[in-house]
């Protein structure tokens, strides 16, 4: 086993196109674990390899590789940017002991980038932030790193300052050391002094550097505050602790995509970043276990792939304990037993063998195990310790799914129920009312590459329908006194059930009540409950449109029977009549469900935001203005939020970001009650 003390396992994070695979596509290449700079533009990195991820030039799920770096073991985790594909984010970062947050140097940080540092700060782990694409052109250094503090409220502690900026970019001030670090071709540098242009404003922000490292620490402050400078020792020792904390974030710069700073962010991950033996005790369902070698073992699964050979490969991290190869394990979820065979370490999809004993921190890739899934922990046989799996984001969009040809409906439900075993952010389910297959995810994007995936690897033709609106009926006047009477005669025994009911609204949300109030006997007690069940199976096949009829009282105050020809089927068929008699007699109402929209967007797109709101018949309920970011919460009908997805990611350039779930019921205004019941009658037709 490793040293574990030197040991780092770490999460690269940030908004899409930020450029995380970039960066961990120079680490890996800078490390010596691969011998090309993949390029995400050419489609040829080693962790994005799914057909989806080429074509999209982007990931779509967690990247994993291990390597060594100055003779140290290194884990990584790459995960997606894209909001279509990170709901899983907190799975990703419970395999990490802290994390690599990358910052666009061109778009600084976003209203994306402030809800991902939120999961990073709720898992409270150690970062060192990376700003990217120094050499782009439109780069600025102050404004992305200024929104450090400003938009997400960490402390960032500058390690190395940029010289020149976009096609100028050409190196580092190394802050601690005093030294220019002047970036070759092939990934290194060589030192040389700073520009004299530049001496006066570095030692104004190396002073700011090293307040900010002795405020986080009591002891230290004293000591700059007696001598005013602290020792290169001091500000070491004091910034490793800051880090370890939470207190501090250091800052490293350079550009991924042109080898420059793999050197850099490699050290700075090696010195800074904490070891597994420092991560936080592991919360148990009950309890909580030590990140240690000498605790019991267990192991988070934190990600589930397919593999076209080797089939599903559960990615693991040992969280205590050491994990051996050819040893049987305990799933304390489904409390069945898993037979580990081979543990494999991960380079992108390709995996090796190894036979070392692998302790806390350590990422392995185990193969075929049969019950085991992602957020389950497996820990030694007769241990019962369960990992606290973390929460998941809200699903936003939902499609039907429905086979190209007929008939293979349960191929399509077999197809897309493979992809959740690897994708716990999509959920599967199917409408009662409609029959439709319902796929639901975090996005368009990600049902549709979702779908995408499912169709190559099943060979199965999916189509993709925007999916029906649960709309809803209800009494607004209700009805006195209907008679419902069913009588059927011809020869021998015939059918007779007779009743009368009096119908009312309730208030949104009371639901269906039945009360009995029969006296003397009109109908028999038995056939009182086929009456109640005759009206329910008339409400639920609707009035207007087909729709379920909801919040109403029904009273069933009056009958008559028959000695011989009445049953329970005859007063079910009466309750059905009196029931449509009353719809009728009254006047129901055509309901649709409404939303509560929360949408993040920067300021300057608050006024297009609230305006195409209230063009979808949204009403504002309020909006809070915070560190450039604007929520502005709504009540919206769900008809006109099917598709909102991709318009707020056009209106906000990609910046926006929203969540929505259900409120309340409220009546249609005419024209869409028309539309509806238009559509219904079409659709009986066909």
């Amino acid at each position: 086993m490793s040293d574990l003390t030197t040991q780092r396992t770490y999460a690269i994070v940030g908004h899409g196109g930020c450029g995380k695979t970039s960066v961990a596509e120079m680490i890996l290449f800078k490390a010596g674990a691969t011998n090309r700079l993949g390029k995400v533009e050419d489609g040829n990195t080693v962790l994005d390899y799914e057909p989806e991820e080429i074509k999209r030039r982007g990931s779509i799920q967690p990247g994993i590789a291990s390597y060594t770096w100055d003779k140290n073991k290194h884990f990584l985790i790459d995960t997606p940017g894209d909001s279509n594909f990170n709901g899983d984010l907190s799975y990703s970062i419970m395999g990490a002991d802290g994390v690599v947050f990358v910052i666009d140097a061109v778009d600084g940080v976003k209203p994306l980038t402030k809800k991902i540092w939120g999961e990073v700060a709720k898992a409270e782990l150690p970062s060192v932030v990376f700003i990217n694409k120094m050499d782009r052109d439109r780069a600025e250094f102050d404004p992305a790193f200024n929104g450090l503090s400003e938009m997400l409220g960490i402390r960032p502690v500058l390690l190395y300052y940029p010289i020149g900026s976009k096609e100028d970019f050409k190196g580092v001030v190394d802050m601690l050391s005093g030294k220019a670090l002047m970036f070759d071709d092939k990934g290194g540098y060589s030192e040389a002094d700073i520009p004299a242009d530049m001496a006066d404003e570095i030692t104004a922000l190396r002073e700011a550097m090293v307040e900010n490292i002795a405020e986080s620490d009591e002891e230290l402050m004293e000591i700059y505050f007696e001598e005013g400078e602290l020792t290169p020792e001091l500000i070491t020792k004091g910034l490793k602790a800051g880090v370890t904390s939470g207190e501090l974030v250091p800052v490293v710069v350079g550009s991924a995509l042109e080898n420059m700073g793999g050197q850099l962010i490699l050290d700075t991950i090696q010195q800074l970043l904490p070891s597994p033996l420092e991560h936080k005790p592991w919360q148990g369902v009950e309890g909580e276990r030590a990140s240690s070698p000498d605790e019991p073992l267990s192991c988070f699964v934190f990600k589930t792939l397919a593999d076209p050979f080797a089939g599903q490969l559960s990615v693991v991290r040992v969280c205590s304990g050491t994990l051996n190869a050819d040893t049987t394990l305990h799933n304390s979820n489904t409390e069945e037993k898993e037979r580990i065979g081979q543990l494999q370490m991960s380079l992108g999809k390709e995996q090796k063998g190894t036979k070392d004993p692998m302790g806390p921190g350590s990422i392995v890739t185990l193969a075929k195990l049969k019950s085991t899934h992602t957020g389950d922990t497996l820990v030694a046989e007769k241990d019962d310790f369960q990992i606290a799996k973390p929460e998941l984001a809200p699903h936003l969009i939902t499609y039907a799914l429905a086979p190209e040809e007929k008939g293979d409906e349960d191929k399509v439900f077999a197809a897309i129920a493979k992809l959740l075993e690897e994708d716990v952010t999509l959920s599967l389910s199917r409408d009662e009312e409609s029959g439709d297959v319902l796929l639901s995810g975090m996005g368009q994007n990600h049902i549709e590459v979702s779908v995408e995936r499912a169709k190559r690897r099943s060979k199965v033709n999916i189509l993709l329908k925007t999916p029906k609106v649960p709309y809803r009926e209800t009494f607004r006047v209700g009805a006195k006194e209907v008679q419902g009477r069913h009588k059927k005669q011809s020869g021998g025994r015939g059918q007779f059930g007779d009743c009368w009911i009096h119908v009312e609204p309730r208030a949104s949300g009371e639901g269906y009540e039945f009360e009995d109030a029969i006296v003397g006997g009109s109908i028999p007690r038995q056939y009182i409950p086929a009456v109640d069940k005759g009206i329910q199976e008339a409400a639920q096949r609707g009035v207007l449109a087909g729709y379920p009829v909801i919040d109403f009282k029904v009273t069933c105050y009056d009958g008559s029977y028959h000695n011989v020809d009445s049953s329970e089927m005859a007063f079910k068929v009466a309750g059905s009549l009196a029931f449509k008699k009353a719809a009728e007699k009254g006047k129901v109402v055509l309901l649709e469900p409404l939303m509560t929209v929360t949408v993040a967007v920067p300021d300057s797109f608050m006024g297009d935001v609230i305006g195409d709101l209230s063009s979808r018949r949204g009403k504002v309920l309020g909006s809070d203005s915070q560190a450039g970011v604007t929520e502005v919460k709504a009540h919206v009908p769900m008809s006109e939020m099917l598709k909102y997805a991709p318009t707020l990611n056009s209106m906000t350039g990609g910046q926006g970001t929203f969540f929505m779930e259900f409120s309340h019921y409220e009546e249609c205004p005419p024209n869409i009650t028309e539309q509806v019941i238009a559509e219904n009658q079409k659709a009986e037709e066909e």
